[in-house]
């Protein structure tokens, strides 16, 4: 895009303007994921819902960009890589936010840069400052909170731990090669194919599900998956202007600790009980951490 045609008035405000849909989008969002598999709605059809409002906002970037989409075999593999790991974390997130309280599970899903940044520490040779290496370190103090008992025998951090921890990587993966498909390629083309990605895997999603268990078709099964989903695909619309009219350095830090912060209040305001005094902590440290992460300015690589 040209961004030359683009009113000074909107580079300088309407970043600001996306970027609070974004997080406001989100953060609803990861609020309300798992309410259609409260009432019957399998996390696979559940799936299905979401690969399918991702098609709405891909037409209309595509729209915008005039069709054009990159076709070399480096870019198709880095856009299905990216798109194979988000569809494959939303897969795993549908299932953990039915397993677990999501005012734990989102906190923890918010520490996925930390994948990212080891990876592009080790293999791109950039380096993180004082604020990546605090988040970083609050992080790794985060985990081990979410599940602890004192005075207690060790327990199993539960099956909603370990989903939880696959979306983190899943999702800290696909930032990396998002990092490294940038190089080569524009948003539209890897959003593109993140949604070619998502709709590829829905018959693995639909394979997956038991239709001879009862399911709910009515307006509390697919009907509410779709207007929770389409907060998901919406708000990714919105984070590619925010970040089209404005610096990452000021639209990374609402939108990676503002949402999970908003799903936390939210959760925990809709939760009948409220976590315990070191679930909390935990809670705290892992968005402090994300805040440090999303805060932390990106580091020119080594040999530009």
């Amino acid at each position: 895009m040209n961004t030359t045609t683009i009113p000074i008035t909107a580079r300088r405000t309407g970043w600001l303007t996306y970027a609070l849909a974004t997080t406001l989008l989100w953060g609803v969002w990861g609020a309300v994921a798992g309410l259609p598999s409260e009432h019957g709605f399998p996390e696979t059809l559940i799936y299905v819902v979401w690969a399918l409002t991702m098609v709405p906002p891909a037409l209309f970037v595509l729209a915008r960009a005039g069709w054009r989409v990159r076709r070399d075999g480096r870019s198709i593999a880095y856009g299905l890589t990216i798109g194979l790991l988000g569809a494959g974390g939303q897969m795993i997130l549908f299932y953990a936010v039915k397993a677990g309280p999501t005012y734990l599970i989102f906190p923890l899903i918010s520490l996925s840069p930390v994948i990212t940044i080891a990876l592009s520490f080790l293999f791109l040779r950039e380096r993180t400052g004082a604020m990546g290496l605090a988040g970083i370190v609050l992080a790794v103090c985060a985990l081990p909170l979410f599940d602890y008992t004192p005075g207690g025998a060790p327990q199993q951090y539960g099956l909603w731990f370990v989903l939880a921890l696959g979306v983190l990587v899943a999702w800290g993966l696909q930032a990396y090669f998002i990092k490294l498909a940038n190089a080569s390629m524009d948003a539209e083309s890897i959003f593109f194919y993140m949604t070619v990605s998502a709709l590829l895997v829905i018959p693995v999603a639909l394979a997956m599900t038991d239709f001879s268990q009862p399911i709910n078709y009515g307006p509390s099964g697919p009907l509410l998956a779709a207007a929770t989903q389409v907060l998901n695909a919406i708000g990714a619309l919105t984070l590619v202007y925010a970040f089209r009219y404005g610096k990452a350095l000021m639209v990374s830090p609402l939108v990676n600790a503002g949402a999970p912060l908003l799903t936390t209040v939210i959760a925990m305001a809709l939760a009948a009980s409220l976590p315990t005094g070191y679930r909390l902590a935990g809670i705290g440290l892992s968005l402090a951490a994300a805040l440090f992460l999303a805060l932390q300015p990106d580091e020119p690589t080594q040999g530009n």
